[in-house]
């Protein structure tokens, strides 16, 4: 719908559990010369939800910010409730090299999702200012990343983003679960599934 209004950056804030039939509505989420991002969920490291999973949408993880005294202003870790997961259903495509899951991973990139460190809102309705979290505030982050990049055509699957890591602000401590310490709840340098290749630094990766 959205696309055949003239959208080239889609944000999906919702999911719904992965199981028989889910490849079936991925076709849904690819359209040409259109970014499609979708968060990756609330509930910290279990199996990944849809659309998040479909290999023609951007999956968004989540992280927290502290203020430190570094050059950056400040440090940022995995948010203890963003999404990942390793897809039972959906095929790791190709531009994707991590070893533990034989299927698609969740997340690909990240932006601030916890709500005690999130995204200032005004709510007329509410009587003003609100602080807001979830992935659900981390995914609109990157589509509208996306938006002043210009690029979206070059998204229609994070492909584009995995060769372009180091444009991204790799996110190395935290996490979202037990998985064993490993980098599908943990977060760690290089890819991880929590935060995926890192956070927006500036509009290079996009």
């Amino acid at each position: 719908m959205a696309p055949s209004l003239g959208a080239t950056e889609v944000s999906n804030s919702y999911g719904f559990e992965e199981g028989n039939g889910v490849t079936a509505y991925a076709k849904d989420y690819r359209h040409s010369g259109v970014a499609y991002v979708a968060s990756s969920g609330d509930a910290g490291y279990m199996p990944p939800s849809a659309p998040a999973v479909y290999t023609g949408v951007i999956a968004v993880g989540g992280t927290s910010l502290t203020r430190s005294k570094t050059a950056r202003g400040w440090s940022e870790t995995a948010w203890s409730g963003a999404g990942s997961g390793c897809s039972a259903w959906i095929a790791k495509p190709a531009w994707q090299h991590d070893t533990d899951c034989p299927g698609r991973t969740v997340a690909d990139v990240s932006a601030v999702a916890d709500p005690a460190t999130g995204l200032a809102v005004y709510s007329t309705a509410d009587g003003g200012w609100l602080e807001v979290g979830g992935t659900s505030a981390s995914t609109p982050l990157v589509a509208g990343v996306i938006a002043l990049a210009g690029n979206p055509g070059k998204l229609p699957s994070a492909a584009y983003l995995y060769a372009r890591t180091k444009e991204l602000y790799d996110v190395t401590a935290g996490s979202n679960g037990y998985c064993g310490g490993g980098y599908l709840c943990t977060a760690v340098k290089g890819y991880d599934a929590p935060t995926g290749n890192g956070t927006p630094d500036g509009l290079g990766a996009f």
